[in-house]
């Protein structure tokens, strides 16, 4: 998988609607084949930045950058930022969520 995560700083005016905003992108990008998740934080050290985690099957990737939504996110949310997001994407083994077994509920 492409395992993805962005760091969005948003201006302070609109971090509480952040999640308004980008609404419409996040359902869309759900609803696209190969994305196994896209899951959306709030820092709690700077409450005006979001974390994005987010993974596509490696075959799924070209097809979110070029899709209508994601297009359309690039050309409406910079208003909405205070900088450019920072990103760490990687390829990883496997399509799924491991346990975290150093903290292993039982």
């Amino acid at each position: 998988m492409i395992f993805i995560c962005v760091r969005w700083p948003v201006k302070p005016e609109y971090a509480d609607r952040w999640p308004e905003l980008t609404a419409d992108f996040t359902a869309a990008t759900r609803a696209e084949p190969g994305n196994l998740f896209f899951s959306w934080s709030r820092d709690l050290e700077d409450p005006h930045t979001y974390v994005l985690i987010e993974a596509f099957a490696e075959d799924a990737a070209e097809a979110h950058v070029n899709s209508d939504h994601f297009r359309r996110a690039q050309a409406e949310l910079p208003r909405y930022l205070q900088r450019t997001p920072q990103v760490r994407n990687t390829v990883l083994p496997g399509d799924q969520w491991d346990d975290l077994t150093e903290f292993r509920v039982r």
